[in-house]
């Protein structure tokens, strides 16, 4: 039975601060940097509706301390505000360090708790509440991605260095992570996969999708 208990969960949205050159650095040959720069507000924003859309508390989550705000991270920052969500800065030196801090800090006062990072606008609320209602039964959740990553992780339990040695940007980052979660003893769900948007042709499917 789907849980409906929106104060045992709580969603985290990982951004990069927004700057030229800096974000979708793959779509720059399509886009140009402006372009590319322009898209990942548009990712991000199309995200954070998304898991609003959920009903359960969301948290953003900055790879940066926030010096000076451009008009492109004022445009989020504004939707943030507007919207009442606690924006915090992501601690780590690798992805998968950051995620476990995240997921840690967050399941001292949640039972459960889900990062989605800001280039995947395929996480559509529903499969948002499939992964925190398969997190009443195991122990993480990943929402695998076509690329070989994942497009979310979700936990309701961590163990110290379970993101540890993932070769993080590889194909092989959903394989590494599952064999090292399972390898610990930590139960874990797949979900079925979901696209990101990293390529040209994928921000031409997003495109599509919202003309559509």
């Amino acid at each position: 039975m789907a849980d409906t208990n929106c104060s045992s969960a709580v969603l985290m949205q990982f951004a990069k601060w927004p700057e030229e050159g800096r974000v979708k650095t793959r779509l720059m040959p399509a886009l140009g940097a402006g372009g590319a720069l322009r898209a990942h507000v548009t990712l991000t924003l199309a995200v954070l509706d998304n898991l609003c859309a959920t009903g359960y508390p969301v948290q953003f989550w900055w790879d940066r301390e926030i010096e000076r705000v451009p008009y492109e991270a004022d445009v989020i920052v504004h939707n943030l505000e507007c919207a009442g969500l606690e924006q915090r800065i992501q601690q780590g030196g690798t992805l998968g360090d950051r995620m476990l801090a995240a997921l840690t800090s967050s399941l001292e006062a949640h039972s459960r708790a889900v990062v989605i990072g800001s280039d995947c606008p395929s996480v559509d609320p529903q499969y948002v509440r499939q992964a925190l209602d398969k997190l009443t039964e195991f122990d993480v959740v990943l929402g695998p991605s076509n690329d070989g990553g994942y497009v979310l992780i979700g936990a309701s339990r961590v163990v110290p260095g379970m993101l540890d040695d993932i070769e993080w940007g590889s194909e092989q980052v959903l394989a590494q992570t599952q064999a090292r979660l399972e390898k610990l003893g930590l139960r874990v769900s797949l979900l079925e996969p979901r696209w990101d948007v990293d390529e040209p042709e994928d921000w031409a499917r997003f495109q599509r999708l919202i003309d559509a």
